[in-house]
């Protein structure tokens, strides 16, 4: 007579090597937040150190990415260029900045500063959060998805067989690229902010443009401008170097790529209104830099 075996009932006492796993993740949450920002910093430095080698050895590679980045690739190019989507940004942001100041300068009858306000929060404010903004949803994801396919593709490990380099071929030459471009998009960005500004005040809302440039001259520093261009390059290196990163590490098949794309544009934008209060506390402290008076 055979007989039927019981089940068994597992003992409830968790066992030693999973007692309090909350605590234990806890515990762990610093520690694994520490080795990111160290493997941040690896990467950076490795890439800041092959944007020479890349530049010189690979010059096809970053010209072409010069043009992809400032114009787009393909049927991008229409309406996806850096270049053209920052300055519809900048349009934009000029524009209403018009609007708004003139408004609300005139509830208190001093409407004639609007050209001080362009000449003011464009150059410390407006144009370059904008173009960092722009930089992060156009070259900046471009190139998260880049190589985040690069990745999955294993064409990152393909160049490693081939004894070459992929941190300089693939990360090297789009920061060079990139530093090469903010230059000439930084500059057309503040144009057409301006351009944008003074038409809406002059041509749409009525004020004198004599009046207007008399303000927007009088109070547009050309130190302001050294600086925001100084603030335009330090946001475009960090945006370059985190879009870079998560790119260059990506996994999980096509949904890490879109994962690895949505961290990269998250963090590059808590980096821009980072730079952009550093600087602002750094170079312009709490009285702005001028006197208003008169």
């Amino acid at each position: 007579m055979s007989l039927i075996p019981l089940p068994k009932f597992e003992s409830l006492t968790p066992s030693p090597g999973v007692a309090f796993p909350r605590l234990r993740r806890e515990v762990k949450r610093p520690v694994s937040l520490l080795g990111r920002m160290g493997d941040h910093a690896i990467f950076y430095v490795r890439a800041l150190r092959s944007v020479p080698h890349a530049a010189l050895h690979y010059r096809r590679e970053t010209i072409r990415l010069i043009a992809e980045t400032s114009m787009g690739a393909g049927n991008l190019a229409l309406i996806g260029g850096t270049v053209i989507i920052v300055g519809f940004l900048t349009l934009a942001t000029g524009s209403m900045l018009a609007i708004q100041g003139y408004s609300t300068l005139g509830d208190i009858g001093i409407e004639a500063l609007t050209g001080f306000l362009s000449a003011f929060i464009n150059v410390r404010i407006a144009a370059p959060v904008v173009v960092g903004i722009g930089l992060a949803a156009t070259f900046g994801a471009g190139a998260t998805a880049q190589l985040g396919a690069m990745r999955i593709n294993e064409e990152i490990d393909a160049l490693e067989s081939l004894g070459i380099n992929p941190v300089v071929y693939v990360v090297g030459t789009r920061i060079a690229a990139g530093m090469i471009v903010i230059a000439p998009l930084y500059a057309i960005a503040l144009i057409a902010s301006f351009a944008a500004c003074q038409f809406t005040t002059v041509y749409l809302l009525g004020q004198s443009s004599g009046l207007y440039a008399h303000y927007f001259s009088t109070f547009l520093n050309p130190l302001d401008l050294v600086w925001s261009f100084v603030q335009a390059f330090v946001m475009a290196l960090l945006i370059l170097l985190i879009h870079t990163y998560f790119g260059f590490f990506a996994s999980g098949g096509p949904a890490g790529v879109g994962v690895a794309v949505g961290d990269a544009v998250r963090t590059s934008l808590i980096a821009v209104v980072t730079v952009t209060l550093l600087v602002s506390l750094a170079i312009y402290g709490s009285n702005g830099n001028f006197n208003l008076s008169g």
